[in-house]
């Protein structure tokens, strides 16, 4: 029997105690290859080289805007198909209606419940959680 390929999701937070939660609960829980990166570009950077099957991006990074950051990756023809799924304090809808505006797949609240996050992931991008 021939086992399916795990998926990869690059984690971009300026945080690293966010990066090691969230590694932690995606690869524990999702059973999925977390890459880390620090800054939206560092981020854009690894995307165009790894090319992740998804993008979870922490939704208030310094340094680059968000329709900076999604302009730069959807003009980019190598990582343009890649979603991206936002973890934001800005929880309110109008916050989540204006990420989906700029071509993100979804956005997930912070605090968010670390038992949770891989399946609200998984739900967002229409993913199976073998786990």
């Amino acid at each position: 029997m021939v086992e399916a390929a795990t998926k990869r999701i690059l984690a971009i937070d300026s945080e690293p105690n966010m990066q090691k939660i969230v590694q932690t609960c995606l690869t524990t829980l999702g059973g999925w290859e977390v890459q880390l990166a620090t800054s939206a570009q560092e981020g854009l950077n690894k995307a165009a080289i790894e090319r992740p099957d998804a993008i979870l991006m922490e939704g208030t990074m310094p340094a680059m805007k968000i329709a900076d950051f999604l302009a730069q990756l959807q003009a980019n023809p190598i990582t343009r198909s890649i979603p991206v799924v936002f973890l934001t304090e800005q929880a309110s809808l109008t916050e989540r209606h204006r990420f989906l505006e700029l071509g993100a797949v979804g956005a997930i609240a912070k605090p968010f419940d670390p038992l949770t996050l891989a399946a609200k992931i998984a739900a967002i991008l229409g993913w199976e959680i073998d786990r």
